[in-house]
């Protein structure tokens, strides 16, 4: 019995799950039936195969379909789901830096924009740039308010590459692939290296990031770019295929086709035509001609210049015709954009030929002559100068000169040089602040910390902000440098020492009641914008607000009252980690 009742439901089972089965084919669309093959269609392909000119038109129907592939927009997305989409665009996790993937949320975009115009216009410090950084490549949502999604990653788009860091750039392609608006950065991060004779770096940009040819097909410059790669890389069978799809809607490109088929041994004849309107027309015709040459001029760009250094396609300095000023402003113009090295553009002023009185009274010779032969001039007598202040004064003069032309880079190595033979105990007053400046500028930044338990905020209170240390010991060792401070009585609590104490207090330090009137806390500086933002919850704009603050002044050289309100603002947002990192540049005894 109990084994009849066992079967009694086994095929009870199964005929309900029959039932429900042939009920929902029932109700089904009808099937397909894949042996019913219309037979005109299969004697419409015999026929497309019986003659050449009919395998053509099946091959130019591939084409089609292929371009009907690229071309095909996305599946349109349900009206709600598009509605309730978030974009996200970015590098560093928010959790990095104390920050929230909100952080742009309440901003106004009128604000984002001004504010950015605004940086654009300064020469930024570096502790001013890694503060921008943050603030736009933190992942977070895109501002919605008077701003559109475009708009705000064009203004990171245009950051990044004001910026210059091709790593950086690279990073942000790579995390936001899938984002619109990158084509500018693509361009950019190729032309940069293509500049530099790079070109196994430009192609494999593309294999990095995937882009396969339905991504950039609407880009003809980059197309192109990526069409030569195929051929660079010995994949041509590919490279003929994109250039025909490309052919099919209409791209045409005379000058790129003629490098193309000369590249692909279609044409054997040398095309000597040589384009500068891009750095890869450029390259393509330096490729193609084996007799190669070109001689830049004012109007040559960045990009071509830096090709022909770095492919060794300038002139050299021993053949340069000194009787040929103009080319010596080249060089010297090459020279401040890095292109010729500082030691070939001294080299070709020390060819220039003086008389003795012109070298032994410089300052004065130098007025009549053309400015290429008085900046050669100045320089020969900075070389012949042993005297520390008649020398500070001709590299000074030669400075200025520089500078005054718009080439001041042209020299900076070279005076460094000269500035740093000199014996820093001979220099007279007048010329002190001019030596710091340059001497200066190339300065290592120390970074072993040296304790001071008699300055509060050189004291081992600072290893909080460095050391994951317990709550408890920290609170043990400020109130034992409290109670010291408070027993010398010629003990001055500084700004530093209240910075310091603060960012204590705001990460929950308990601090002792009973030294509660050892100094008094002044908010009177903080900019009222400022703290609007802040009482906003505006992290994004707080931060862009406080890299204009420091704008170009190192952070080491920010007044105490100024590092006050930046600290406390840090501290109201809870931007703790660039916070400590700020503070820890800017406290401590440094050896």
């Amino acid at each position: 019995m109990k084994i009849s009742k066992l079967l009694n439901k086994k095929y009870l089972s199964i005929f309900i799950f029959l039932f429900i089965f042939f009920a929902t084919k029932i109700n089904s669309t009808e099937p397909v039936d894949i042996w019913n093959v219309d037979p005109n269609k299969v004697e419409a392909d015999n026929e497309l195969d019986d003659t050449d000119s009919k395998k053509k038109i099946k091959t130019e129907s591939i084409y089609k379909k292929n371009l009907k592939a690229i071309n095909e927009q996305p599946i349109q997305e349900d009206e709600t789901l598009q509605s309730t989409k978030i974009e996200i665009a970015g590098i560093y996790d928010p959790e990095e830096n104390g920050l929230s993937i909100d952080m742009w949320t309440n901003s106004d975009g009128r604000k984002i924009i001004s504010l950015y115009d605004r940086l654009k216009k300064v020469n930024l410090s570096n502790g001013a740039k890694e503060i921008i950084n943050i603030s736009f490549l933190t992942n977070s949502y895109f501002p919605d308010k008077n701003i559109s999604n475009e708009q705000f990653l064009k203004i990171k788009s245009d950051w990044l590459i004001r910026n210059g860091n091709y790593q950086t750039i690279e990073d942000y392609l790579i995390k936001n692939g899938n984002l619109k608006y990158n084509n500018k950065l693509i361009k950019f991060l190729v032309d940069e290296y293509l500049s530099q004779s790079e070109l196994e770096k430009s192609c494999n940009l593309f294999s990095k990031l995937n882009k396969d040819i339905g991504y950039i097909t609407d880009d003809d410059y980059l197309l192109k770019f990526h069409i030569y790669c195929l051929i660079n890389s010995n994949d041509k069978d590919q490279a003929q295929l994109q250039l025909d799809l490309k052919k099919e809607l209409g791209f045409k490109d005379d000058f790129f086709e003629k490098k193309f088929n000369y590249l692909m041994q279609y044409e054997v004849k040398i095309d000597e035509e040589i384009s500068e309107k891009t750095i890869l027309d450029f390259h393509l015709s330096h490729r193609t001609n084996p007799n190669f040459k070109f001689q830049p001029n004012q109007s040559t760009s960045k990009k071509i210049w830096s090709y022909l250094s770095t492919s060794n396609l300038l002139d050299d300095i021993k053949n340069i015709d000194l009787e040929d000023q103009s080319k010596t402003r080249l060089i010297e113009k090459a020279t401040h954009e890095r292109n010729y090295s500082e030691k070939d553009l001294y080299d070709l002023y020390k060819r220039f030929q003086f008389s003795i009185n012109q070298l032994l009274s410089v300052k004065q010779s130098y007025k009549v002559l053309s400015s290429v032969e008085a900046r050669a001039l100045i320089y020969q007598g900075i070389l012949i100068t042993n005297e520390t202040e008649p020398r500070l004064e001709l590299v000074k003069i030669l400075k200025d000169l520089f500078i005054n032309e718009g080439i001041g880079n042209a020299f900076k190595d070279e005076m460094s040089r000269i500035l740093k033979e000199i014996n820093v105990d001979e220099i007279p007053a007048n010329y002190r602040s001019f030596y710091d400046t340059y001497v200066n500028e190339e300065k290592v930044e120390l970074t072993k910390i040296k304790i001071n338990n008699k300055v509060i905020h050189q004291s081992k209170l600072i290893n909080h902000f460095r050391e994951n240390i317990s709550k408890k010991n920290i609170e043990k060792d400020l109130q034992e440098i409290l109670k010291k401070i408070k027993k010398d009585k010629k003990y001055f609590v500084s700004t530093k020492d209240i910075i310091l104490i603060e960012s204590l207090k705001s990460d929950d330090i308990k601090y002792p009641k009973k030294y509660s009137n050892l100094y008094e806390v002044d908010e009177s500086n903080m900019p009222s914008d400022i703290q609007d933002l802040i009482d906003n919850d505006e992290k994004g704009l707080v931060l862009l607000r406080l890299a204009e603050v420091i704008g170009q002044d190192t952070l080491e050289n920010i007044g105490p009252e100024t590092l006050y309100f930046i600290i406390s603002a840090l501290n109201q947002l809870n931007i703790d980690p660039l916070r400590n990192r700020i503070l820890l540049k800017v406290l401590p005894l440094k050896v």
